[in-house]
């Protein structure tokens, strides 16, 4: 399957951007009558034929669309810190959509490393890790948004909190595996290399939070998002199939 990305599109037809319209004509050297398929993103899928194969202006034909194809069994939002070297959240970006994440938040903490993000190129990051993956759900990528703010936003879900210092609270820190219930909306933070400041946490905590370990290891900012991605993941395929390999 080669899938394109095209959210405004409309059928029955649709013309291609010009960088899609490259990749199709001149790149897969795909011609007049040719099959393709599109998404926009918000988990419709459409079948289409080429019907100008120009490298400029591909033109197609939607003849089959799939509604709701093949959606999380889950809602997850990741909330991180962007790392010092972008590179490395960028890896994190496109991981989680290849696993399967509903919104990514990144943060700005105490701690933070970096304290600028550009949306422009984490936006194409999403884009190309979904198209690569073949799905049909993009995920949401929210601006740079403060600690505070992000944890006061309203969330019909859990809010779970990770975290290298000693237990905050009497319920103290439980495995996030452990505390993964398929099929709820969940949404889990993960902080900077220097941590959260033990301020953040009781704040989190005075909001609802549960606090969680990702385990006995030391993980980097992007690993341990990545980690606490496909844990969620793992979690939510487990309890739909028990006998499927994870």
């Amino acid at each position: 399957m080669q899938l394109f990305y095209a959210p405004d599109l409309e059928p029955p037809c649709h013309t291609l951007g010009e960088e899609e319209s490259k990749h199709c004509i001149r790149v897969l050297r795909l011609g007049c009558g040719d099959e393709i398929h599109l998404t926009d993103g918000r988990g419709n899928l459409y079948r289409a034929r080429i019907t100008e194969a120009d490298p400029r202006h591909c033109t197609v034909e939607v003849v089959e669309t799939r509604h709701d194809f093949e959606p999380l069994p889950y809602r997850l939002e990741m909330a991180v810190a962007p790392t010092k070297n972008p590179d490395r959240f960028e890896w994190f970006l496109e991981k989680a959509t290849e696993v399967g994440v509903t919104r990514i938040i990144p943060l700005e903490t105490a701690h933070s490393e970096r304290r600028s993000f550009k949306p422009q190129r984490g936006e194409k990051v999403l884009t190309a890790a979904m198209k690569q993956s073949l799905k049909a759900y993009r995920p949401e990528l929210s601006p740079l948004t403060g600690f505070r703010e992000a944890v006061a936003e309203p969330f019909e879900g859990r809010s779970l909190i990770a975290h290298c210092e000693a237990r905050h609270s009497a319920a103290g820190k439980a495995l996030l595996a452990r505390v993964i219930r398929p099929g709820e909306a969940v949404r889990i933070f993960i902080g900077p290399e220097g941590d959260f400041s033990p301020e953040e946490i009781d704040f989190a905590l005075a909001h609802g939070f549960e606090e969680i370990t990702l385990g006995p290891q030391r993980l980097r900012t992007e690993t341990a998002a990545v980690v606490a991605t496909v844990v969620t993941a793992t979690m939510n395929q487990l309890a739909a199939d028990p006998e499927s390999e994870a």
